[in-house]
């Protein structure tokens, strides 16, 4: 299944800018970790006002059940407010509904 995940990052007021790093460089780390398992298959960069940090990704999970945990182990959820979207193609989709290119949750690590 596909899902069009939003994403917006709440930094809480007084967090030390030693976690705020921390967490990003391990979000930018668990992020390909989901790419190379074929979960996360592309992420935008929203139009924001100063001071937002949004995100739009398209995912691919067996299920939202599935969805959901890789969402809870990324290093910011606590600081996310995420809308989950499930994804069914429409009959006009200019692209054939094509299978995965890989099975889920097998790495292309060699």
């Amino acid at each position: 299944m596909e899902f069009l995940v939003e994403f917006a990052v709440n930094i809480p007021d007084g967090a030390p800018a030693s976690e705020i790093e921390s967490r990003n460089r391990a979000e930018a780390s668990a992020a390909a970790r989901l790419v190379d398992e074929g979960h996360l298959v592309r992420l935008w960069k929203p139009p924001m006002e100063p001071g937002e940090t949004k995100a739009l990704g398209l995912y691919r999970a067996v299920s939202e059940a599935q969805l959901t945990d890789l969402l809870r182990a990324l290093p910011l959820y606590d600081w996310m407010r995420i809308t989950i979207t499930p994804l069914q193609v429409h009959p006009n989709d200019p692209v054939p509904d094509q299978p995965f290119s890989q099975p889920l949750g097998v790495s292309n690590e060699q």
